[in-house]
């Protein structure tokens, strides 16, 4: 389980989260919504310490951190070693092949057997589509390609949480549903996911829970049934401007 209680994040005179609470369950997908700068991604990257909130606690199956004080470099490896995060750009190794950027985390950081770490990166690139592009380095593949290796990495470190930050904003359509079927499959298999994103027929396709952020503030924490079926006004209007109903 991993709860936030009580979160607050300011940037100079802005405050990005305020007072946030939250739990996020094991084996469920969780998609954070919102309008642009309303601080989802400030909130998922604030899960694996990317970003550092000033107060409140983080507990994370049952460690739980004060962070109005100093929080230990060791604290914040643990947590970062069980919340895989996928970024919009990949963040691929550009000198390392595809096996190789999968299998760096896991023999450097898990320290598996190079040779178990190969044979199941290779597993993971057939899971996301991927097998015959072992040897290919990330400058050989396609927008939709990259992404989804950089969820078959994520996978090797065999996470309890895997957060992916907009995965498929710099996607066109069809790369698009690449990496969203690929997410679709590991959601089914019940893998712990938080996403942020602003594609609604794929939050209401995978989502087992939304949250709805605004101003820095949880406007809403549920099932995504009550969400898209809401008598919010705010969520209505959003939902409608999301996927351009009022046109």
């Amino acid at each position: 389980m991993l709860k936030l209680t009580n979160i607050n994040k300011t940037f100079g005179q802005h405050q990005a989260l305020k007072n946030i609470n939250i739990t996020f369950n094991e084996h469920e997908t969780t998609v954070i919504l919102g309008p642009s700068g309303s601080g989802k991604s400030t909130l998922l990257r604030s899960l694996n310490f990317l970003e550092r909130p000033e107060s409140g606690t983080y507990d994370f199956d049952g460690t739980v951190l004060d962070l109005s004080k100093h929080v230990s470099e060791k604290d914040i490896f643990r947590i970062r070693r069980e919340t895989e995060m996928v970024f919009q750009n990949y963040n691929l190794f550009p000198h390392l092949t595809i096996t190789k950027n999968i299998t760096e985390g896991p023999v450097q950081v898990l320290k598996q057997p190079k040779a178990s770490a190969t044979e199941n990166a290779h597993a993971l690139l057939a899971k996301v589509g991927l097998a015959g592009h072992e040897n290919k380095y990330p400058s050989q593949l396609s927008g939709g390609q990259a992404q989804r290796v950089a969820i078959a990495r994520s996978l090797a470190m065999n996470p309890k949480y895997i957060l992916l930050d907009e995965p498929t904003s710099a996607l066109d359509p069809e790369l698009e549903l690449e990496v969203l079927k690929v997410l679709v499959t590991i959601a089914k298999e019940k893998r712990s996911m938080i996403i942020v994103t602003h594609n609604m027929a794929f939050a209401q396709k995978i989502a087992d829970k939304i949250v709805f952020v605004e101003n820095g503030e949880i406007l809403f924490d549920g099932p995504k049934e009550t969400f898209f079926h809401s008598d919010n006004q705010r969520i209505n209007d959003f939902i409608s401007a999301m996927t351009f109903t009022d046109i």
